[in-house]
């Protein structure tokens, strides 16, 4: 099952008996439990026919939800009992079996088991897929983020720049629930008149414009010292919002696809080169300066150093140097 299909179908009002919702991504098994709840019953008659329980509570069993969903409706066309939480039942989930095989066509079970599949090599999960009740929602990666996140706004009635999306990613990561969350926030700020810019982004995530690691990985990209210097002194002064660990982490990850430029941008296309380095075809121009500014032989020293700061930041071979400190040698030795 395709998630756009399980929407159109439920907004048309066909329904299957079972979803069984698994994967990564919990954004669009959250959209649609939701969906499903909201649509199939009116708010009275959710009172005698809808019931949600969670897979984590001690009282809940394979079984008993087994026994919940083969109640027939009171008064209303569908019963609907939706689990959350469905992976702490891993153990006794192939007990479903036996329902799958043969539903009743007056219940909807929504199973939601986030965070992983089912063992695709297992009956229950050859079952679900057989009968199409199977839908797998996998993480966006990270190269196809950004479009994701213009897509999702202009979905919302909102446009947004492709440096804004990128910060947006940048500093929110595929957390695809979070970034729903601040468009909604836009959305009632700005409307769909204005075009969301950086600014707005940095100030409704509640970072600065000036001092994000996406300026920093420019500033050291383009040779910018006075730049890199000015960011670095700030995440030094503010390690709650900028840890040491997570900005070595970026630095690793941004060098990681400069290296990757250097090796395969002659052999490839621009749109495959940015799917191996996992960045938006928008930014390569900005790669191919930095790859002019860092040798394979600079950034093959580069990651020594990474490594040797991050061990240090972990406190091997430093028993008294700061993370401020730390990050600022690190970010000399890298540019120099």
């Amino acid at each position: 099952m395709k998630y756009q299909q399980i929407v159109n179908e439920i907004i048309k009002g066909e329904y299957k008996p079972i979803y069984f919702l698994q994967g990564e991504e919990a954004f669009y098994i959250d959209k649609i439990s939701a969906l499903i709840s909201e649509r199939i019953l009116t708010e009275d008659e959710k009172a005698f026919n809808q019931l949600i329980v969670y897979g984590k509570d001690k009282d809940i069993s394979v079984e008993n939800i087994i026994n919940n969903v083969k109640q027939y409706p009171m008064m209303a066309s569908h019963r609907v009992v939706i689990v959350k939480e469905a992976q702490h039942l891993i153990k006794s989930i192939d007990k479903l079996i036996s329902y799958v095989e043969s539903p009743l066509e007056s219940s909807i079970l929504v199973m939601c088991y986030k965070y992983k599949n089912l063992d695709g090599r297992k009956p229950l999960a050859k079952l679900l897929k057989k009968k199409q009740f199977l839908y797998t929602s996998d993480k966006i990666k990270d190269y196809n983020l950004i479009d994701w996140i213009i897509k999702y706004f202009t979905s919302q009635n909102l446009k947004i720049h492709n440096k804004a999306a990128m910060l947006l990613s940048e500093l929110i990561g595929n957390d695809l629930s979070a970034i729903s969350s601040i468009a909604e926030k836009l959305k009632v700020s700005f409307g769909s008149k204005k075009v969301i810019d950086e600014k707005a982004i940095s100030d409704n995530v509640g970072v600065s414009k000036d001092y994000n690691i996406f300026e920093l990985q420019n500033a050291i990209g383009t040779k910018n010292v006075y730049k890199a210097n000015l960011i670095t002194n700030h995440f030094g002064n503010n390690p709650n919002s900028h840890p040491l660990v997570v900005t070595i982490s970026s630095l690793f990850s941004y060098f990681t696809k400069l290296m990757k430029y250097h090796f395969y941008y002659s052999s490839m296309n621009e749109k495959l080169l940015a799917s191996k380095m996992g960045v938006h075809p928008y930014f390569l121009k900005q790669y191919k300066l930095s790859c002019s500014n860092y040798s394979k032989n600079k950034l093959v020293r580069i990651f020594g150093y990474i490594r040797q700061y991050d061990m240090m930041s972990k406190g091997v071979n430093n028993s008294s140097t700061s993370d401020a400190e730390l990050l600022k040698e690190l970010i000399f030795k890298i540019m120099h």
